[in-house]
């Protein structure tokens, strides 16, 4: 058989082979919901200072590489993280009742995935109970089988409320 016939054939196998993942993908839900708790024996007010103040984020966050302010949109106040693995998203602050509540919103339109991050802080005997939820949506049909397969969902909020629990020199403990 020549040549040619084999060469065909692969990229024959190949292009099956991204349609069906492609297939799967639109197969799976694009948008999730997953929430992640902890308990900080600190004030709803310690924590809320700490969290919105962004500038300082890398002082107690080490994810975080760099943080800019950027012009806000529409009146909310908005911030450019970028991440020690080099990545980096534009963050808008959609909603703030301090205290207890924080909404951010992945501000890149550009990027693999959108979503929010909404944060619940509820004052508890001895500290409070930080929730964050993330709203996400994977658009990209290959994406969302990557995240199937091979990611936690809840991989950032993780890590952000261990680096959380760690600046109050506490214990990592997700409830």
């Amino acid at each position: 058989m020549p040549m040619i016939y084999w060469i065909l054939a692969a990229i024959g196998i190949i292009v099956l082979v991204f349609g069906l993942i492609a297939l799967y993908g639109l197969t799976l839900p694009s948008a999730h919901q997953v929430s992640r708790t902890i308990l900080i024996k600190q004030s709803p007010e310690v924590i809320w200072q700490t969290i919105t103040d962004f500038a300082n984020a890398p002082a107690w966050n080490a994810n975080v590489a760099t943080i800019e302010k950027l012009p806000d949109r529409s009146g909310h106040e908005v911030w450019r993280e970028t991440y020690k693995n080099g990545y980096g998203l534009t963050l808008e602050t959609l909603e703030r009742a301090p205290p207890t509540h924080l909404v951010r919103l992945i501000a890149d339109v550009d990027g693999p995935f959108t979503g929010r991050w909404e944060y619940a802080l509820t004052p508890i005997d001895g500290g409070c109970r930080i929730t964050i939820t993330e709203f996400g949506e994977v658009a990209n049909p290959y994406f969302r089988v990557m995240a199937k397969l091979f990611m936690n969902l809840a991989t950032h909020l993780e890590i952000y409320l261990a680096a959380l629990a760690t600046k109050f020199g506490e214990p990592v403990v997700f409830v």
